[in-house]
């Protein structure tokens, strides 16, 4: 049997970053077994669908890279197959019509809460002869099993078994004909091939309902792999108030794609003590064997260590034009690959990847490359220069203009001459205002290699703007 496994996500908001783990298992777990991974939109609650909510679920996909075979299908175009298979469970006795109104169903529900039953529909018209059905509309409703009990084989939380009496008489269809998720999910499934559904395990419950579709269309039942949730640092569902939550929210935040897709694998799953994972090991190791029963906690300050390790083996050039990317999100700065700018910051690129924890460090500690004089001062590096003294900064500015090898070992050499005369020494009375005055910021590049990248002339031209605007 060919595996085909399926990610099918409702297009109503942002791509949760669980709905990104359970899209990587199923894409690992079909290579894994040479099988296929497809994309189905589950787009049948149309008061809730979203075009952007669709494009970014592609875009997710394709930033993780994780191809799909074949076309992305979408649930809603499929509706007329959906009714197709209701009628004929109508047709074979395991379905039936539902004539109740929506003031019966409230008195139904009030009255089992009363006496402390499930508020399930009390199947009223699920015996009923069709010569006793009135000319109003109905819904179709699926004959459950009423007693005994059926019992799941999932592939992580081994056997599940529920009593069917705590199953519903569910709507296939509503009122107005249109089919409901129950009824589109597992017809599509059954149609597309799946072989394993794997899932996050608040599908459980569904799991069962399901199952009763599969049986009354006598189809092949899937394998099922529920997956435990993903919780906060605090054991609290992951949620905003966590921080970073969707697949965009760690795009912004300047997270590399190998980093997530790292991540993302070894929350839940485990290959030994490996930690750093290849895409190709992670094809050719990805079994659902290792996945753990219980709830992942997010840990950002990993995910944060597993990016710096990412960014130091990053390409530069790959680097440059993501930092491009985000000065022009994060600082208005709108860089060309070619500017001069672009090219002071791929002169600096080694020093800021070697401590960088994020593309948006890096952004922040080269934005200065990108800004001309006049320029403003953040309030650290305004408190800097505003405690330098004035014949300190002149000093060094002259210096500056008296020095020919103008190379950060040289600059650096001409610091620490000016501290021993006007600092008792302390290069960090030298350092602090040089950077604060070169770059503006409290944090940049060894700020020796700053004077070199911009020159000599560009240096002594910020450190003339520093004095004029820091004038006592």
């Amino acid at each position: 049997m060919s595996v085909i496994t399926r990610f099918p996500p409702s297009p109503t908001g942002f791509m949760h970053i669980g709905n990104a783990r359970t899209a990587l298992y199923n894409y690992l777990f079909a290579k894994h077994n040479d099988g296929q991974f497809v994309v189905r939109i589950e787009d049948t609650d149309r008061a809730r669908h979203s075009e952007e909510a669709v494009t970014a679920i592609i875009e997710g996909l394709n930033w993780l890279d994780l191809p799909w075979d074949g076309e992305i299908t979408s649930q809603f175009e499929r509706r007329a197959r959906h009714i197709e298979v209701a009628q004929s469970m109508l047709d074979n006795g395991k379905a039936y019509k539902c004539f109740c109104t929506e003031q019966e169903l409230e008195e139904m529900r009030v009255a089992a809460k009363e006496k402390g039953k499930p508020t399930f529909y009390d199947r009223r018209w699920r015996d009923k002869d069709e010569s006793e059905h009135p000319d109003k509309p109905y819904v179709v409703r699926l004959k459950a099993p009423l007693d005994g009990a059926t019992t799941i084989h999932d592939m992580v939380q081994g056997e599940v078994t529920v009593q069917n009496e705590q199953l519903d008489d569910f709507i296939l269809l509503r009122s107005d004909g249109t089919p409901t998720y129950m009824l589109s999910v597992v017809c599509d499934d059954n149609d597309m091939g799946i072989t394993h559904i794997i899932r996050g395990d608040d599908h459980l419950s569904n799991t069962f309902r399901q199952r009763v579709i599969f049986d009354a269309m006598g189809w092949n039942i899937p394998q099922f792999a529920h997956l435990p949730m993903i919780l906060g640092q605090d054991g609290a569902k992951l949620s905003k108030r966590h921080g970073a939550v969707s697949l965009e929210d760690f795009i912004e935040r300047g997270y590399l794609p190998e980093t997530v897709f790292n991540y993302l694998l070894r929350l839940g799953w485990s290959h030994g003590d490996d930690e750093i994972i290849s895409r190709a090991q992670a094809i050719e190791w990805f079994t659902l064997d290792n996945i753990t029963k219980s709830a992942a906690k997010f840990d950002y300050d990993k995910l944060e260590n597993l990016n710096a390790h990412y960014i130091k083996q990053c390409d530069n050039e790959r680097l440059l034009a993501l930092t491009i990317d985000r000065l022009k999100h994060n600082h208005e700065l709108d860089i060309g690959a070619n500017d001069l700018a672009a090219k002071f910051i791929m002169m600096a690129m080694d020093e800021l990847k070697s401590r960088a924890k994020s593309i948006v460090q890096i952004a922040d500690e080269s934005c200065f490359f990108a800004k001309t004089i006049p320029y403003d001062f953040d309030d650290k590096a305004k408190d800097v220069l505003s405690a330098a003294p004035q014949e300190t900064l002149k000093a060094l500015r002259d210096a500056m203009q008296e020095l020919g090898d103008f190379t950060k070992d040289s600059i650096q050499a001409l610091c620490k001459d000016v501290a021993a005369t006007h600092a008792e020494g302390k290069m960090g009375k030298i350092g602090m205002p040089l950077r604060a005055a070169l770059t503006g910021q409290s944090v940049s590049p060894t700020i020796f290699h700053v004077a070199e990248i911009i020159g000599k002339d560009e240096t002594i031209a910020r450190l003339d703007y520093a004095i004029k605007t820091f004038k006592a």
